[in-house]
């Protein structure tokens, strides 16, 4: 097999739970984690007498969305029926939108290995309900039923099928979830199901111009799942045709356990789900005054936020870009930076010193243990070198570690940095004058023995000398 005399078309639907506290055409809780069935109520379950009621909210976080990618806004959109009997679907059927969604075209950035980016179109975004989920290993040789999720509300994101690798795929759905969190659209918990990926994937030889027949791997619940699943199916398809079979149109499953996907049903088509117009639910109808209020009520885009930052703060773009990709960091930088009075130390000490930290302990800057307000004071006195950058290290560690103030913390230890010439002139004779071999090989041209006098002193004081007011005065005495 080999991949060099084929081209691979990928198309990703990502299948985003939007932020509300109800469903989307009744008012049961969409709380994660309750008990099995426990939020499942009679609209959602279909029983007779009952009728849906489209959730206002569940509109305001598609056009949300909508405005994030540039994407045409329809002002009328209609809800359908997608037929279909499966265990998890008590009503026989999906609410969603087919011919008239709410969201149509649109396009994203992705940014690639070496600094390269492509550009990738959206075809569509709509509204649908989810089904409910069942669970094979429970119950021995039995299915439970958990309609829990029955119900809740979805925006199915559908792209184009551009993408021609799995590094592709995987960063155009990293920036969907990036894009959908950031805007407040969803809480992108893939753990929770909130973000589910489903991959198109499809193959021809370099020369053919027509599409191949493509499968669809449902469910991805995280961006490893989707690269593997991807992979494997390029593989698959490629030894497939090139030992003579053909490809079945057909949905499939990854195994992550065997690193390998494998046929669930036969793909349908629209024909074989009978989509008819809802005929419970009349068409949603929006103007343009609806638009723009949501439009003034969005965040600034990321690609916005990182062009300021790069401009008002003098950033270089790996700096912005890393700060201004979560709304709740970006703050974060902004008061720290607001405090401190010094961007690149505020950004450096964020990036190398707090998100490592972040990262060490699964921490989301949300949950940060230090506030922006006791970064930014850390930081400030660094500027005006009341404390080194030493000992800022070790407060910041301390205030980590369950330390409520910087400043008490300093004080109660006694870590102000000793800038005053008066206290460091006499230490610094005294060691001059107990290392006189060391005094005589700088002055004879040995000069990088000026970092063992700064040891010394540094040791001395445990840190707390102000080394460039250290080396100003060594220079002083030394080059007499």
């Amino acid at each position: 097999m080999s991949r060099s005399d084929w081209q691979v078309d990928i198309g990703l639907e990502l299948h985003v739970q939007l932020l509300t506290n109800s469903k989307i055409f009744s008012g049961a809780s969409t709380q994660f984690g309750a008990s099995p069935n426990s939020q499942a109520c009679a609209v959602d379950l279909g029983l007779p007498g009952v009728l849906p009621v489209v959730n206002e909210a569940v509109y305001e976080k598609a056009v949300t969305f909508g405005l994030g990618i540039g994407a045409i806004i329809n002002k009328r959109s209609v809800f359908d029926r997608k037929n279909y009997f499966y265990p998890d679907s008590p009503k026989g059927y999906q609410i969603t939108q087919l011919n008239y969604p709410i969201v149509e075209g649109g396009k994203i950035e992705i940014s690639l290995k070496k600094g390269k980016t492509k550009i990738v179109n959206v075809t569509r975004a709509h509204l649908e309900e989810d089904a409910g989920k069942s669970i094979h290993d429970q119950f021995h040789g039995q299915t439970g039923i958990d309609l829990n999720r029955a119900g809740t509300p979805l925006l199915e994101i559908v792209s184009e099928p551009e993408m021609k690798s799995s590094e592709e795929a995987v960063a155009y759905a990293k920036y969907m979830h990036q894009l959908v969190t950031y805007l407040g659209v969803s809480d992108g918990e893939m753990s929770q199901g909130s973000l589910r990926c489903d991959a198109n994937v499809s193959v021809r030889r370099l020369d053919d111009e027509t599409l191949g027949i493509r499968t669809e791997t449902k469910n991805l619940n995280s961006f490893r799942f989707l690269e593997r699943a991807i992979e494997f199916e390029i593989d698959r398809q490629i030894t497939a045709l090139e030992s003579g079979e053909s490809i079945q149109q057909e949905t499939r499953l990854y195994d992550s356990i065997r690193d390998e996907t494998r046929p669930m049903r036969s793909k349908e088509t629209a024909t074989d789900y009978r989509y008819f117009p809802e005929p419970d639910l009349l068409p949603v109808e929006i103007d343009d005054e609806y638009i723009d209020i949501i439009r003034k009520q969005m965040p600034e885009l990321t690609e916005h936020k990182s062009e300021r930052f790069m401009v008002e703060y003098d950033l270089n773009n790996a700096d912005a870009k890393l700060l201004a990709s979560d709304t709740a960091l970006a703050d974060y930088f902004e008061e720290v930076t607001g405090i401190s009075g010094d961007s690149k130390l505020s950004a450096n000490w964020i990036r190398v010193e707090l998100m490592a930290r972040l990262n060490r302990d699964s921490i989301s800057i949300k949950g940060s243990p230090i506030p922006a307000t006791e970064t930014g004071y850390l930081i400030s006195l660094i500027k005006n070198q009341s404390i080194s950058g030493k000992i800022a290290k070790t407060v910041f560690e301390a205030l980590w570690q369950g330390e409520s103030s910087a400043q008490k913390y300093i004080e109660d230890n006694n870590l102000t940095q000793v800038s005053d010439s008066k206290e460091l002139e006499p230490l610094i004779d005294s060691i001059l004058a107990n290392n006189p071999k060391q005094v005589e090989q700088y002055r004879a041209g040995k000069t990088k023995l000026m970092g063992f006098f700064v040891g010394q002193i540094m040791k001395e004081t445990k840190g707390k000398a102000n080394p460039q007011q250290v080396n100003e005065l060594l220079n002083q005495k030394l080059n007499l």
